[in-house]
């Protein structure tokens, strides 16, 4: 499939359902799907470089599994100690099905 505006293939909307709400990780990025929006986020916690991958999310924030920080996954804001640098975002389309991260 061509690829528009340098943007990267992360998955097909599909992997997420049937649920509205899924997550997508590796260890370069986390994507949150809460409905029909997603969310593009560094994988790992800016505190020790831990991956998100096993975090807890409740509501929007996803928490680091070794020491408990918080980020906002809509935002990338630090919203709990030990964190207290943000996570990089990216932002997402959806088209044809697949969600596109655009690179930063």
């Amino acid at each position: 499939m061509a690829q528009t505006c340098n943007a990267r293939c992360a998955f097909c909307v599909e992997e997420l359902r049937p649920s509205s709400r899924g997550r997508l990780l590796t260890a370069q990025k986390t994507i949150e799907a809460d409905d029909d929006r997603y969310f593009a986020t560094d994988g790992l916690c800016t505190h020790e470089k831990i991956h998100l991958a096993d975090g807890l999310v409740m509501g929007t924030i996803i928490e680091c599994p070794k020491h408990n920080g918080r980020f906002d996954y809509t935002t990338g804001k630090a919203k709990g100690a030990p964190v207290c640098v943000d996570l990089k975002t990216y932002p997402t389309r959806v088209e044809a099905g697949e969600v596109f991260i655009q690179p930063g």
